[in-house]
């Protein structure tokens, strides 16, 4: 993995077309890939959203997923906001820059709790339409073991399918802060 640092990637953002943004759930990706599209006027892909929810929670056929993932990256420009390990080497393969966040487990924990309370049965701008926020215990579950069972699987998959694109670590708000500021996309 072609680790690189926040102000590298604070330069990369002004010419990245294509930019990943992974890591747990409750750790701003939706944010920051948001301020990013505002910044840099470049369209903004959810994985939740655009890919894999139906209205009421329904997950779309693994086939119309990898379909729509494809054709996605397929695009002269995008932030891609998401992870799912099956589908990341097709974003990979066309990405100029990959953002991680992976702060400690406890502050994406508290990101998800928050997001939950503040916007509880009502659906997110993130989400596809019929899905309301909701608590689900294996989520946050999910959130609990992300660094030990999801995030070295995604290292694997950058490191077999994207070993020259550069990625960029965030583990921390104050990262984040840095990197927009940086880049001219801070508030």
């Amino acid at each position: 993995m072609r680790q690189i640092a926040v102000r590298e990637a604070a330069v990369l953002l002004h010419t990245a077309r294509r930019i990943m943004v992974i890591g747990c759930s409750g750790s701003g990706k939706s944010t920051l890939s948001r301020r990013i599209c505002a910044r840099f006027d470049l369209p903004y892909v959810s994985m939740d959203r655009d890919v894999f929810w139906l209205p009421g929670w329904v997950m779309r056929e693994r086939s119309d997923i990898v379909a729509s993932v494809a054709a996605y990256a397929d695009g002269d420009d995008w932030v891609f906001d998401g992870n799912n390990t099956e589908t990341m080497p097709l974003r990979l393969r066309r990405a100029d820059l990959v953002l991680w966040l992976a702060p400690p487990r406890l502050v994406s924990l508290f990101g998800a709790m928050k997001r939950i309370a503040g916007s509880y049965g009502e659906v997110r701008v993130d989400m596809a339409p019929g899905c309301p926020e909701r608590i689900d215990f294996a989520f946050l579950r999910y959130i609990w073991n992300f660094n030990r069972l999801t995030a070295p699987k995604m290292e694997r998959v950058i490191e077999l399918n994207g070993a020259g694109v550069p990625v960029c670590v965030l583990k921390s708000h104050r990262a984040v802060n840095e990197l927009l500021a940086l880049s001219g996309a801070g508030h």
